[in-house]
């Protein structure tokens, strides 16, 4: 009989699986639901070691909190900051200093826009330091106040002002497995995505890793709401992470991508691959993508083409297809001078000045549901660069996502103030 991958925990078996710990009254359980079902997986792959699940700790880290114990209050966002202005050192680091949002009742009753998530996956890939991304992305904002109008320069739209943007904690890890832990990232996402603020309109979730083992638990999440292959993903990264092996595993920072292809969750003519580069894909990886239908940029087309015509090409292709859009962002898709915190840098990749403007542009010019920021290990780098540039990334995902609220969706829109000094 086979197993499926959502049915595999790396190092349970089926028998193992049926004795899990069940939750106390009043806690809730993330992941649960995905465990015993979904796509094929190979011939000949089993677990081995089987955990404890009599072990007390065995679920802990996925139970989430009883609130109902805390002091009883209205559903809603939190703002944890002392002050109505301050210095981004002296602020409480949640992210961008927003509000924080205790459950998805807090998203609703705040009609939250984006709620922002950590993720600190850290066993899917080689070298480890992406677990500290998403608290390094909480206090990037290393100058500059909080409390006043920060408008994008380019646009004057600020989407701290225009948008409500809440910090809505961390997702659920195991630190041992990140089998284990995408069925729980998964829930939670979906936790997020699925709040409905106004008829039609959902939470959009930005989740900030955390190794790139996490493109699959946030796609699948995201097809969880809005339907199988009806989301289609735009995917920056030096490396095309459609991997077929690693040591066994099923699951790595390398491997979302057929996995997410392997399920159905995503056909392959919705998958948009932009700046590939270095060493990986191959060439029979170049034919799986050609034959699954994926639509590719590498840098070697960039170098030939130049940018601007490529993000042309990368904007409509993203509007030609299904009407919900999921960008992943590997921070390797810049070159390392610009990011040298990440594990699997590769040389000749964008710019800080190329990649702004084509996140900003598809957050606004076409139907972004939910965004990841992936592969930032801060401890690699011994200066800040590298999380002020992923917080600027967020930043200006963010902006497109509110001037598309506003109806500024024309092709590369400019403030008239900002595009030039008015002078003819």
């Amino acid at each position: 009989m086979k197993l499926t991958f959502r049915g595999l925990i790396h190092s349970v078996t089926l028998a193992a699986l049926a004795l899990m710990t069940v939750p106390a009254a009043g806690q809730a359980m993330l992941g649960h639901e995905y465990e015993l079902d979904a796509a094929p997986i190979r011939e000949g792959e089993k677990a081995v070691i089987p955990l404890d699940t009599g072990d007390p700790s065995y679920n802990l880290w996925r139970e989430l909190r009883d609130l109902s114990e805390d002091p009883k209050r209205e559903p809603g966002i939190i703002n944890l900051q002392k002050y109505n202005f301050g210095f981004s050192y002296n602020a409480m680091p949640t992210f961008f200093h927003m509000p924080v949002a205790m459950s998805p009742a807090d998203l609703k009753a705040s009609k939250v826009d984006i709620a922002i998530i950590g993720a600190v996956t850290d066993m899917g890939t080689g070298m480890r330091g992406a677990a500290h991304g998403p608290n390094a992305v909480r206090n990037s904002n290393v100058y500059g106040g909080y409390g006043t109008r920060q408008p994008h320069l380019h646009t004057m739209v600020d989407p701290l002002q225009d948008l409500v943007v809440a910090d809505f904690g961390n997702a659920p890890i195991d630190i041992m497995s990140t089998e284990r832990s995408v069925h729980a990232i998964r829930s939670f996402v979906r936790s997020a995505a699925e709040v409905e603020i106004r008829p039609g309109e959902h939470v959009i979730p930005i989740i900030v890793g955390g190794d790139h083992s996490l493109m699959y638990p946030d796609v699948a999440a995201l097809t969880d709401v809005y339907g199988k292959g009806n989301v289609g993903v735009v995917h920056f990264d030096a490396h095309y992470d459609a991997g077929k092996y690693m040591t066994g595993h099923l699951i790595s920072h390398g491997m979302p991508v057929y996995r997410l292809i392997e399920e159905g969750l995503v056909p392959g003519k919705n998958f948009i691959q932009v700046a590939l580069r270095g060493y990986y894909p191959d060439e029979e990886s170049f034919k799986w993508m050609r034959k699954q239908g994926f639509r590719y940029h590498t840098m070697a087309e960039i170098e030939r083409r130049g940018f601007p015509a490529v993000m042309e090409d990368i904007i409509k292709e993203a509007n030609d297809g299904p009407e919900y859009i999921f960008i992943s962002f590997d921070i390797d898709t810049l070159d390392p001078a610009f990011v040298p915190g990440t594990g699997t840098p590769e040389p000749g990749g964008l710019t800080p000045r190329e990649a702004f403007p084509i996140v900003r542009r598809l957050c606004a010019e076409s139907n972004v549901v939910g965004f990841e920021l992936v592969e930032l290990a801060p401890m690699l780098d011994p200066t800040y660069v590298s999380a002020l540039n992923a917080n600027r990334l967020i930043r200006e995902c963010m902006t497109g996502i509110a001037m598309r609220k506003k109806g500024l969706t024309e092709p590369h829109y400019l403030s008239p103030l900002t595009e030039d000094d008015g002078r003819q």
